[in-house]
C-alpha cells in the first residue's frame, strides 16, 4: 500500500453542527493540520443506502440498497474488496449492516460479531447490532470503546485500511432533534472522545477522514432531499491536496478517493473522480 487510511463515519450529523460544535476538529482546521469540505449524500439520504454508496461509489439506484429494510451482499466492487485484491489488510468496527453489505449476509451474531479471517473482504471485523433499538432505548455502544477497538486493530494487526462507524449522534438526533441542549452536549462529547484517539492514529502513520453518512433535521429526520438531511462535513488529516474549501464534494467520490490514497486501482464501476491528489498540501 502507498499509504494507510482510517475512515471515521459519525452517523447522522448535519453540516452546521459539525462546524459549530466540533471544537477539536475545527481547531485542527484552524491550525492547518486538517482540511474541511462540505459533502452531499446520495438519495435517499437513509443510513443503509449511504453505507453501501460510501463503499461502492455507486448510487442506491445501482447497488439496490434502497432502505434500511433492504439488505443483502452487494454485487459491486467496494473499498474492502479492491484493497484485498491488491494484497492489503482491512478492518471494520461498525454496525452489522456493513458486514452484511460487504462480507456475508445474513449477519450471524455468534459467527460474525468478531472475526479475524484472511479469506474474506474484511480481514478483521468487530461488529454490533443495536438489536432492540428504538426512540427511547438507543442500544448504542460507548464511542470510547469503539475508538479503542479500532486502535487495537491498527496496533495489533497493522491494517492498511479500516472503517469505524458509530450511530450515537444519529440516535440522539432521532430522539431530540438537532437544535437542543441534549444534542449540543452529545456532539461536544463525541468531539472530545474522538480527539483523544486521533493524534495516536496520525502518529502511527494513518491518514484520517472523518465525516457522516447523512445529515439530520431539527425534527430528527433524514432520508429526503434537503441540505439539512444530505449535507455533512468532511475533515481530512493527511498529506494530500484537495479542492478549495468552498467546494461541494459528492459522497460517491469517497470510495475512489480512498483507493487512490492507498495506491489501489479504482474499480471501473466507480465513476466519480477522487477529490485528493498526491501533491503535498503544506511544506512543514
Amino acid at each position: 500500500m502507498r499509504s494507510k487510511l482510517l475512515l471515521i463515519i459519525i452517523d447522522g450529523v448535519p453540516y452546521r453542527n459539525w462546524r459549530r460544535l466540533m471544537g477539536n476538529l475545527e481547531g485542527w482546521v484552524q491550525s492547518g493540520e486538517a482540511l474541511v469540505w462540505k459533502m452531499r449524500s446520495v438519495l435517499p439520504s437513509t443510513s443503509a443506502c449511504c453505507y453501501a454508496s460510501i463503499h461502492t461509489g455507486v448510487p442506491p439506484q445501482v447497488h439496490g440498497i434502497l432502505s434500511n429494510e433492504v439488505r443483502f451482499r452487494v454485487a459491486q466492487p467496494d473499498i474492502f474488496s479492491e484493497i484485498i485484491k491488491a494484497g492489503g489488510k482491512t478492518g471494520a468496527v461498525t454496525h452489522s449492516y456493513w458486514s452484511e453489505f460487504f462480507n456475508r449476509y445474513p449477519f450471524d451474531p455468534v459467527r460474525d460479531i468478531e472475526y479475524d479471517e484472511s479469506g474474506g473482504t474484511i480481514t478483521h471485523g468487530r461488529f454490533h447490532t443495536m438489536t432492540g433499538y428504538d426512540r427511547h432505548n438507543q442500544m448504542t455502544p460507548s464511542d470510547v470503546d469503539l475508538f479503542a477497538t479500532l486502535t487495537m486493530l491498527t496496533e495489533r494487526f497493522g491494517v492498511d485500511y479500516a472503517i469505524l462507524h458509530t450511530c450515537t449522534l444519529d440516535s440522539m438526533g432521532h430522539r431530540f432533534g438537532h437544535d437542543c441542549y441534549e444534542m449540543d452536549h452529545a456532539v461536544y462529547a463525541m468531539d472530545g472522545m474522538l480527539a483523544a484517539f486521533l493524534p495516536r492514529w496520525r502518529a502511527a502513520g494513518y491518514e484520517v477522514i472523518v465525516t457522516a453518512d447523512h445529515g439530520q433535521t431539527d425534527r430528527g429526520h433524514h432520508g429526503g432531499r434537503e441540505e439539512a438531511q444530505q449535507d455533512v462535513a468532511l475533515y481530512y488529516f493527511g498529506a494530500g491536496r484537495g479542492p478549495e474549501e468552498n467546494a461541494l464534494l459528492d459522497q460517491l467520490q469517497l470510495a475512489p478517493t480512498i483507493l487512490s490514497r492507498l495506491g489501489v486501482p479504482i474499480a471501473e464501476t466507480m465513476k466519480e473522480k477522487p477529490f485528493l491528489t498526491w501533491s503535498m498540501m503544506r511544506s512543514s
